[in-house]
């Protein structure tokens, strides 16, 4: 049986995705990404699932990890985030006085805290929060999680779908440390890298310059302080396209020409998710 790391405890989005991808894998939580991606480090067989990017809060934060290890990305998932209201099973939502759950999810259904006037509690993440609510067994105390979570802890959904704004999406990568990429066929497909320029005047604007002359589209491109540095910058950079189409060999080349450092992290297939 395969094995898929993730961070958190059961119940979380991570969990939730996780079963999504291969519900036939033994499903492991870690404490932490760190955790997850030393696994990943140690163990050819398993693959760990990360949350990279959020479709209304933005970056996650693991660049620097992606960065430290290198890991191989075989896969994106965009998890739907549908946060609801859990509760010691019988509570009334006029009996709730504190809320809990992750600061990500806090901000999310910050309407429906402030039009229930209820205190705010960040905790390290959402399933936490359910396990500890369903510990508690006190009815003053509801938790921000997932319907998972719910199931897993034993609690009540009070309200469904609570967040600000409907259709939120989490985006999570599936990594481990062989190398692996798919065919170049008739699909779309990402290819994602990171890159660390020399020092010279002008060198991203140079660098970018065979993107454009061969109509390579980038998707993403976010530049990270190297650890304890504020002058030295890696980026990490999607584009769409199969890393053996010729016009992405070539503008790679170009971009390579100016590249102090230079990595493939992984070629895989776009989420169809992508295409709506």
């Amino acid at each position: 049986m395969s094995k898929i790391y993730f961070q958190g405890t059961f119940g979380a989005y991570s969990h939730l995705a996780a079963l999504s991808i291969d519900p036939k894998a033994e499903i492991i939580p870690c404490k932490t990404f760190d955790e997850c991606f030393l696994k990943a480090t140690k163990d050819t067989n398993c693959r760990i699932i990360i949350p990279e990017s959020n479709r209304i809060t933005g970056n996650i934060g693991i660049e620097y990890l992606i960065f430290k290890y290198r890991l191989n990305i075989y896969s994106e998932y965009f998890q739907r985030v549908e946060h609801n209201l859990l509760v010691i099973p019988g509570t009334k939502i006029s009996e709730i006085k504190d809320v809990y759950s992750h600061s990500q999810a806090l901000s999310q259904c910050s309407s429906f805290i402030k039009a229930h006037s209820l205190v705010e509690h960040v905790r390290a993440d959402t399933a936490g929060s359910a396990e500890m609510i369903a510990k508690s067994k006190q009815k003053k105390n509801a938790a921000i999680a997932s319907s998972l979570s719910a199931k897993t802890y034993g609690l009540e959904i009070l309200k469904k779908n609570i967040e600000n704004e409907k259709g939120n999406l989490t985006r999570f990568l599936i990594m481990g440390k062989n190398i692996s990429q798919p065919e170049f066929e008739k699909k779309k497909y990402i290819t994602s890298f990171l890159f660390k320029l020399k020092s010279k005047p002008a060198a991203l604007y140079q660098s970018l310059s065979g993107f454009a002359i061969h109509a390579v589209n980038l998707t993403k491109l976010q530049s990270y302080p190297e650890k304890n540095s504020f002058d030295s910058y890696f980026f990490l950079c999607d584009l769409d396209g199969h890393i053996e189409d010729p016009k992405v060999q070539k503008s790679l080349e170009e971009l390579g020409l100016h590249c102090e450092d230079f990595h493939v992290l992984g070629v895989f297939e776009a989420d169809k998710i992508r295409q709506k």
